[in-house]
Parts: C-alpha cells; sequence; structure tokens
C-alpha cells in the first residue's frame, strides 16, 4: 500500500510527522510513535530507513484495511505544512541536466554548449545549497530576497538518500534512496557573478548570493517511498507562474540520471541519511525569455506520483 510522508506544525506550533495513505492525512506520531523519542520527526526515520520503511509499509496496510480503527489520528482540516526534513544534511544540486534546458539556455545566452557531455565522457556537475537554512514548505510565503531583481524558478526532482552511500556503483546506486519529493530551486541570476572582478578570475563566480538564501529550497510537501516510483527517469515534471505554465518536461531528458549522480558524488565522498540531490531542471525558466519574478507570484511544482508543491513570494 502507497504511503506518503510529511512534517507539519501541530499543537502550539510544534513540529511533527504525518503520514498520508488513500489522501488522507494522519498523525504519524499519534499512531505508533508515541514515548519513541527516537521516532520523533521524519528525519529520524532516515537513520534506519529499511526498518522504517517496513514498518510504516505495515501501518499503512492497517490502515487501508480498517481506516475507522485510525479515525482519531486523522488531521481534521487543512494541514500546515513543515518542509518532510527539517535537519537535512548536504543539498547537491545538479546543473544544465535536462538536454531542453541547456538547449534553450543556450540559444538565449548566445553559448555553445555541450547538448550531451555524458556522451563526450563529461562527469555530472554539482554546486552546493546550504542546508536547513534555505529550506521552506509547501504554501509557505518565501521572502523576496533583497539582493536580488533576477529572482529566476526552477522545478527540480529532489531526491533523499536513505543509507550512507560511499563509492557505489550505478547500477547500485538507486538502493541507496529513501524516497523522493518536489523542489524548487530558486536562483539570484544577477549575483551569479560579481561586478567589478576580472573575467578572467574564478573568484568572479558567487555561487552563494545565487542559490542561497532564506527559503531558496522549497521542498515537499510529502516525501514518497522509492518503492512507489517505477523510475525516477520517466515522471512528467511541471511548475506553474501565476497559473502558467511555464515548465512542462519529464524526467527523461536527464542528461546523467539519479543512478548516475549518486554514484559520481559517492566516489568523492559518502552520501549520508538525510542528504538531497537536486536533480535538474528541464526548459522554462525565466532566464531563457529574461523574464523573473516579483513579490506576490504563486509558482506550483507538480511532479508525478509525488504531489505539488507551492511557493509564494512575499
Amino acid at each position: 500500500m502507497k504511503y506518503q510522508v510529511f512534517t507539519y506544525c501541530g499543537p502550539g506550533g510544534l513540529l511533527r510527522p504525518g503520514i498520508r495513505v488513500l489522501d488522507t492525512h494522519y498523525d504519524l506520531q499519534g499512531l505508533v510513535l508515541h514515548g519513541n523519542a527516537s521516532w520523533s520527526m521524519v528525519d529520524d526515520l532516515l537513520l534506519d530507513w529499511g526498518s522504517a520503511h517496513e514498518r510504516l509499509s505495515a501501518l499503512a496496510e492497517a490502515i487501508a484495511c480498517d481506516a475507522d480503527m485510525f479515525s482519531d489520528h486523522v488531521l481534521d482540516g487543512a494541514v500546515r505544512f513543515s518542509a518532510p526534513l527539517t535537519r537535512c544534511g548536504v543539498i547537491y544540486a545538479a546543473g544544465a541536466n535536462y538536454r531542453d534546458h541547456v538547449e534553450a539556455m543556450a540559444q538565449a545566452m548566445g553559448m555553445t554548449l555541450v547538448l550531451d557531455p555524458k556522451k563526450e565522457g563529461v562527469p555530472p556537475w554539482h554546486f552546493i545549497k546550504s542546508g536547513q537554512s534555505v529550506l521552506s514548505a509547501h504554501q509557505e510565503g518565501v521572502e523576496f530576497p533583497a539582493h536580488s531583481k533576477m529572482l529566476d524558478w526552477e522545478a527540480e526532482l529532489a531526491v533523499v538518500i536513505g543509507r550512507r552511500a560511499s563509492r557505489v556503483s550505478v547500477s547500485e546506486a538507486l538502493s541507496y534512496v529513501a524516497g523522493y519529493t518536489c523542489a524548487n530551486d530558486l536562483s539570484a541570476r544577477d549575483n551569479l557573478k560579481r561586478e567589478g572582478v576580472d573575467v578572467s578570475s574564478p573568484f568572479r563566480f558567487d555561487w552563494i548570493g545565487h542559490k542561497c538564501f532564506r527559503g531558496a529550497c522549497p521542498l515537499g510537501p510529502y516525501l514518497t517511498p522509492a518503492e512507489f516510483v517505477t523510475s525516477p527517469e520517466d515522471l512528467s515534471i511541471k511548475l506553474w507562474l501565476n497559473g502558467e505554465l511555464k515548465q512542462n518536461s519529464s524526467t527523461s531528458n536527464h542528461l546523467y540520471s539519479v543512478a548516475d549522480q549518486i554514484s559520481y558524488l559517492s566516489q568523492r565522498l559518502d552520501l549520508l541519511p538525510g542528504d538531497v540531490i537536486l536533480t535538474g531542471t528541464p526548459a522554462g525558466v525565466g532566464m531563457e525569455k529574461g523574464v523573473f519574478l516579483k513579490p506576490g507570484d504563486v509558482m506550483r511544482v507538480q511532479i508525478e506520483g509525488l504531489g505539488e508543491l507551492e511557493t509564494t513570494l512575499v
């Protein structure tokens, strides 16, 4: 039985774990975790994901068989979500990883970009978004960063690591994934290059200013276990801006697969439970046409089978 886990704001503003089964939200702590401090948050599940997934699957089956038995733990009314992970590890983000995005950006910026770097033996490329300090939740208002006038959107499939991955092969890489969720890699395009610094200098580029600010990584609302995603390389991915469809693609356009990225990163360092990989964005970002976000804008990211993530700029 498919289930998803999430984090929500409970009584007194305290964050609590939840589980979604058959479109109904339940308080997970009240169901099975009362008195078990080691399972007080979704992050804790990742510390022993194999065991946690087994127990949660059994719980989901029980709920599906007799929902009335668990009715006391149904969350009535609108759920106020937090990001599913509240203590995430490192956020690794892939750059230029969709064929359609690379083609569109090359045309828009007059650059000659390699359209199939993997075929030419070029390895994947990642930058780091700072961890929990940049997370924001589904339907959370994100403060427009004062340092940017060219804020852009990027719908992305996010991969959450469920066990330590060290020097793993491509063929075994997906077995290290706990689950998947929706992400929006908000990007301050006008902060990538530092004016006044020589164009040949490696110190010209500011990836912190470009990618790291309060709320820069909307995530969620659900973490969908990997078992329920047949292939991360065949999911539709879309983003709407104020109701207008801007991005409409598929993860089948990945230049480097999820498995490629996990394997590559794990050759250089150990990926740990709670680490997140943002796997790139498809064509349709604002930079391609010189159209950027403004306060009041509402974005919706939708990934097949994972849910929908909404973000409003305030």
